[in-house]
């Protein structure tokens, strides 16, 4: 890992003046007090840079970086005039605490400043915390308040004022274009309603605060490499939640991850308590220790306490409240009212912070020296194969360096350890290109919980999924070590040309991962026909496997004006490119055989709006745009009766609920459309849907029970306890667990996989086998378990049944994926196959 890349210096806005003056108060500035307008992004960004301009003794900006639509991120750093001058040492002396940057041990000093971030606005349409940001910032420079001198001589804040400006300005903009001249509290008023895809996502309408860790989207990568930069030991997230619900903050529920200190508990006590002690004197309502647990490793609370911080969820009742509304209470909830609860949660955090500033500094070098010398957990070291099946390990390692979790190569040697697959002792020789990953290292309670085969649960009812096994991820065959792997990193060179010649009769390229995706998405774009391999053939005395991109100067013209198109694309996409020197193969379909495939180039429309999911119908979009670069066209699913389908040959439903299908004319449009030869992609809950449709694929009923003790069981099942309804719910739910399909990799809908694949399942939707006119690629059988809670109801249902599958109707095909292989953007394993399901299945 190249260490030096901590050391760089911060890069700040410089401010000159001969004269400070005092920094003007939000109101000043903006022209209206606090809570009367919501803000826009560039009001707030203009704010923090007058602030650092009239404070530069006490504030320093610095833009980390920019949104998808070219917004400026911010970090502001507050404090003492003698810490702001050596703010980069005292960075550098935090990374030491921890043994970050090459240290090898936890060898800073503790004398340092205890540092604070806090973090606003990572949901744009919870836009009051932005608000409170000024305000914060305002206290903390302007003398104000006479106790934040005292607080800024042992301690350093860091303000994020909005994680996410696209979100927040495009909440901010439609509401202050549907406002009138005074707000309307009715919560019927349409400025209480706010339109698809709203505002609480990014460009791509992704959940940033499920983010932290995978680092899928622009903002999260820039905003991590800072985070992991400072290391802070104390992280606040702000939020809002519905506008009945009063205030939360510290303590979290449970279940807590066990690998979260004594220590980190006590704090959020601590920090709950003076919480508790301002709201208190005000007369406003709380609550503490439900619901926001802390156990999902992405989380603005979660990925800091995993990374030794104390990390902390504060919400505050407002989503849809406008400037105004009128809670269920009869009470009016104002804008004003909900920034001031966040202003004062983070003024009273900072207090705490300053007042335990020894404490809070001690038991961070603690647990970064014990992560070191005594790493917890069921393995001192995680093997992961090198992947033959394509580039699914590449990406892990960089999953790995952004998050700063140390890997070495090992080439050589026997091991025995726990196989991921089997859960049982295995012996195996390291093969070129595997790696280790020890356990002795800093981030080995991030590592722990992020590479856990099984999560440990202590309360199946929890706000978000239950596993996310890195191994399982990536669909890397992993094993757990009982001891640690000494080795050395190499830097690695991509091998993107072998047995080269610009004469050649046509180029191969592996159909192996998502280089090959971005590979063959740039030659479509660029007319280059170019055909895949149904089964396995051998060239040349070389082996290649089903799939295979083979591009010919069969139409594509002379062999010297493709090479330059085919050697390019290569390069940029880090394929390895082989020279094929005939048509005529020694194993296998020879180039011609109806077994070889032409890939006419898609024309993909991607269904969106009001009858869609906006997380999922983002992922697909984020997946065209900025991992494979193909061109998509979003239609509105309300619209789709005046589309030219002609225009088309994919149809991507995205996770939702189509109100369109329900009307018959549109239903029979999208089947005849399929039968004339269009593909039609359905996920998640739109499979559901196509299932009640004569033609769809049939949902797998709940076997029928038997026997007089069934009957009764069923007759009394009515008969719950009040206090138990969560846990009888949780019965039948998955909230995010992982079970084991069955692949049938002969289908191109499961090229470049194995005879398996690990699925996230959200939901116990399991279908009937397909018997006629179709393909059962991917299904779940008995005993297909894995990892994670699911409810003993849902687990009985969950076992022999369909998952992905490919109907044949006509000339064309409906493609099934009942479970999202794009989950969250950071599902790597599922992204190959979602990729086959546009390109490869029905070419």
């Amino acid at each position: 890992m190249n260490h030096r890349s901590f050391l760089l210096p911060i890069v700040l806005f410089v401010f000159s003046s001969s004269i400070f003056a005092q920094a003007p108060s939000p109101e000043t500035f903006l022209g209206y007090p606090l809570g009367k307008h919501f803000t826009p992004h560039d009001k707030i960004v203009a704010y923090f840079k007058e602030v650092a301009r009239t404070s530069p003794d006490r504030v320093q900006l610095e833009q980390y970086g920019t949104t998808y639509e070219g917004r400026p991120l911010l970090l502001a750093y507050i404090a003492s005039p003698e810490n702001l001058k050596k703010l980069e040492s005292i960075r550098t002396n935090n990374l030491k605490l921890a043994g970050v940057g090459g240290a090898g041990s936890a060898a800073g000093s503790e004398d340092g400043p205890v540092i604070v971030w806090l973090s606003y606005n990572v949901h744009g349409n919870e836009a009051a915390s932005s608000e409170a940001s000024m305000k914060t910032l305002y206290t903390l420079v302007s003398g104000s308040d006479s106790r934040v001198a005292d607080w800024l001589k042992n301690t350093v804040v860091i303000m994020d004022p909005c994680i996410n400006p696209d979100g927040r300005d495009r909440y901010v903009n439609w509401f202050n274009s549907v406002v009138g001249a005074q707000p309307n509290p009715d919560r019927q008023s349409r400025e209480h309603s706010e339109p698809w895809p709203r505002g609480r996502s990014n460009h791509y309408n992704f959940d940033l605060n499920r983010d932290w860790a995978w680092q899928t989207q622009v903002e999260t990568v820039q905003r991590l490499k800072k985070y992991n930069a400072w290391l802070p030991q104390v992280h606040v997230d702000y939020h809002e939640q519905g506008f009945n619900n009063p205030y939360y903050f510290a303590p979290a529920a449970e279940p807590y991850h066990d690998v979260i200190t004594p220590w980190q508990r006590e704090f959020q006590v601590l920090i709950g308590r003076n919480n508790a002690r301002y709201f208190d004197r005000n007369g406003w309502l709380y609550f503490t220790k439900q619901e926001f647990d802390l156990f999902y490793p992405s989380y603005g609370d979660t990925y800091p306490i995993y990374n030794g911080a104390i990390g902390m969820t504060f919400e505050q009742g407002g989503i849809n409240a406008g400037l105004a509304v009128q809670t269920s209470d009869g009470d009016i909830l104002t804008l004003a009212d909900r920034l001031e609860h966040h202003f004062t949660t983070g003024i009273s955090t900072i207090e705490v912070a300053s007042q335990h500033a020894t404490r809070l500094i001690k038991e961070f070098h603690n647990y970064f020296t014990n992560a070191i010398q005594h790493p917890e957990g069921d393995y001192k070291a995680y093997f992961l194969r090198n992947d033959s099946f394509g580039d699914r390990l590449e990406r892990l390692k960089t999953f790995l360096d952004r998050n700063l979790i140390e890997w070495t190569p090992v080439t050589s040697g026997a091991f025995t350890g726990t196989d991921y697959e089997t859960g049982k002792t295995a012996t195996f020789h390291a093969l070129p290109g595997d790696i280790v990953i020890n356990a002795n290292q800093p981030k080995s309670n991030l590592l722990r919980v992020l590479f856990e085969r099984q999560s440990r649960i202590s309360d199946s009812i929890t706000y978000d999924i239950t596993a996310w096994s890195v191994p399982y991820v990536y669909g890397v065959q992993a094993y757990g070590l009982n001891a640690y792997v000494s080795g050395a990193k190499k830097e690695t060179v991509t091998e993107t040309t072998r047995n080269i010649s610009d004469t050649a009769y046509g180029y191969a390229v592996r159909w192996t991962g998502m280089r090959s995706v971005r590979f063959l998405s740039e030659l479509l774009q660029k007319g280059v026909k170019v055909r895949y391999a149904e089964r396995a053939f051998q060239s040349g005395g070389v082996s290649f496997g089903s799939g295979t991109l083979l591009v010919t100067t069969t139409g594509n013209g002379a062999a010297q004006r493709l090479w330059p198109l085919v050697s390019g694309a290569a390069a940029r996409a880090g394929v390895v490119l082989e020279s094929i020197a005939s048509g005529f193969v020694e194993k296998g379909a020879d180039f011609g055989s109806d077994l070889v495939h032409l890939i006419h180039r898609p024309r993909i429309a991607l269904l969106t709006g009001e009858e869609v999911s906006s997380l999922d119908a983002g992922e697909v979009w984020h997946l065209f745009e900025q991992e494979i670069g193909y061109p998509v066209t979003l239609i509105n699913a309300d619209e789709i009766g005046r589309v030219q389908w002609k225009n088309f040959d994919l149809l991507i439903l995205p996770n939702g609920f189509y109100r369109t299908l329900e009307e018959k004319n549109n239903a029979d449009m999208i089947r005849n459309w399929v039968r004339e030869g269009g593909r039609l992609i359905a996920m998640e809950n739109a499979v559901a849907q196509l299932s009640k449709m004569e033609w769809g694929i049939q949902s797998k009923e709940e076997e029928q029970k038997e026997g007089d003790k069934n009957k009764k069981d069923e007759t009394y099942s009515a008969l719950r306890r009040y206090g138990n309804r969560q846990r009888d719910d949780a019965a039948g739910s998955v909230p995010g667990s992982i079970y084991r399909v069955e692949l049938d990799n002969t289908h191109p809908l499961a090229f470049g996989y194995p005879n398996h694949y690990y699925t996230i399942k959200q939901d116990d939707g399991v279908y009937e086998f397909i018997k006629n006119g179709g393909w059962n690629v991917g299904v779940i059988k008995k005993d297909s378990y894995v990892s994670g809670f699911t409810g003993v109801k849902a687990k009985s249902k969950l076992k022999d049944g369909l998952l992905f599958g490919v109907q044949d109707m006509g000339r064309g095909k409906v493609i099934y994926l009942a479970d999202d292989p794009l989950f969250r953007s950071f599902w790597e394993n599922g992204k190959l196959l979602f990729s086959n399901a546009v390109f490869l299945v029905g070419q």
